[in-house]
């Protein structure tokens, strides 16, 4: 289907991180948290008001940030 920002996912989507373009301490944090390039992960949920976002990353949930998840890149399946 494409690549597109982690932000633009819907609910119950999968898709595989592209790439991260977060630098500095923001990128580090990302990275951390197992959101690597390679890695399968499926929106959960959110807020009512959007933000945050539920992940399923590696057999956990994750909850970002819209102005993290704009660092994402994600090829939709």
């Amino acid at each position: 289907m494409g690549i597109i920002s982690l932000r633009k996912m819907q609910v119950d989507q999968t898709g595989t991180i592209a790439s991260v373009k977060g630098t500095g301490e923001l990128g580090r944090r990302i990275r951390d948290m197992g959101l690597i390039p390679g890695k399968e992960i499926k929106v959960q949920g959110r807020a009512p008001l959007h933000d945050p976002v539920s992940l399923r990353i590696m057999g956990f949930t994750l909850t970002l940030r819209n102005n993290e998840a704009d660092h994402i890149k994600v090829e939709v399946q």
